[in-house]
């Protein structure tokens, strides 16, 4: 199962519930997933300057690699399995997914989250928060387009994860 949202919805949060209840789950973040990649070449961004300056985002973004899920995939046949994460190159790694679920929060609640997170920096600095607060509705309205279970991640994050443990039931 594609645990999705954009940046700041509690993703991560949600996949180490997910892990301390026994399921497997997946960070795509921090467990190999994702890398940054220059769009004007696809080479891989080994060290990405944190805070990213000013038009960084412009150039440079956020992927999940196909063949890492796909082997995920594989690995999981038998068993429910978490992927918890967001790439803009998502449409890449729909289709290995037998259900998706979207992550949502109100705006107010995305600024607060990005401004006071300790689990990374990205959202902090005004581009990166232009571009989270950019894509927050649009991840909502995209995934709702494509009928994936939409959940507020604005609730407390046991019943989100209940929520999206009854999603995979």
């Amino acid at each position: 199962m594609w645990v999705t949202g954009n940046s700041g919805t509690g993703k991560s949060t949600v996949c180490g519930v997910l892990r301390a209840r026994g399921h497997v789950a997946f960070d795509a973040d921090m467990d190999g997933f994702c890398r940054w990649i220059d769009r004007a070449d696809g080479e891989v961004v080994m060290d990405p300057p944190d805070p990213v300056p000013g038009g960084w985002l412009d150039r440079y973004g956020w992927a999940i690699v196909r063949e890492r899920v796909a082997a995920l995939v594989e690995e999981s046949r038998f068993q429910i399995t978490f992927l918890c994460g967001s790439a803009e190159n998502e449409t890449d790694v729909r289709d290995l997914f037998d259900l998706i679920v979207c992550l949502v929060i109100d705006e107010d609640t995305l600024r607060h989250r990005l401004a006071t997170r300790t689990t990374n920096t990205f959202g902090q600095h005004p581009e990166e928060l232009a571009a989270a607060l950019k894509w927050n509705p649009q991840m909502r309205a995209i995934y709702e387009s494509l009928g994936a279970t939409i959940i507020d991640a604005s609730k407390p994050v046991t019943e989100v994860v209940d929520s999206v443990i009854d999603a995979a039931r």
